[in-house]
């Protein structure tokens, strides 16, 4: 019977990890996993879908957080630039053996959290975004996604080779 329930929450919390929208007619939208990145300036959600040969970032979400609270419940809106005057939002795409493809600014969208959003929480939620009309991959395009992962903290990279320790 334990194993059962373990095996449900599992199948659960796999449901949880969907992309869909218009963007699925550029590439397959089926997702394998999903991780939860976090730091100071940002929250980055990536979707992988595992093929026969290779692992495909079948889209990434990156948000820059600055000037934000990001909170369980509150409404976030993805689109224009946040207060340092980068995108709020930038998502791409990078299938194995093809060019990363950034996807045209977002023309409106929001993410909100269920829960969590710091490193080491379970992080659950959701986006709803589309992509300003013209130039650019994903232009005219919509897309959406929910998400379950443990946040893992981004940092900003590995200390430079022969560092001292502080």
């Amino acid at each position: 019977m334990g194993r059962a329930l373990v095996m449900a929450g599992l199948v659960g919390c796999g449901a949880d990890n969907t992309l869909s929208g218009s963007a699925g007619e550029l590439f397959p939208l089926e997702v394998s996993r999903v991780e939860v990145r976090r730091n100071a300036e940002a929250l980055q959600v990536s979707y992988y879908r595992n093929t026969a040969t290779d692992v495909d970032l079948v889209a990434r979400l990156s948000v820059d957080t600055a000037g934000l609270n990001l909170e369980p419940g509150t409404r976030v809106n993805l689109a224009g630039p946040a207060l340092n005057g980068h995108a709020r939002a930038t998502v791409v795409h990078l299938a194995a053996g093809e060019p990363a493809r950034v996807f045209a600014p977002v023309e409106k969208g929001d993410l909100v959290l269920d829960e969590g959003g710091e490193p080491g929480q379970l992080t659950r939620g959701d986006f709803s975004l589309s992509f300003q009309k013209g130039e650019g991959y994903g232009a005219g395009r919509n897309l959406s996604g929910r998400f379950s992962a443990m946040a893992v903290d981004a940092g900003f990279g590995p200390e430079p080779v022969g560092a001292a320790p502080p």
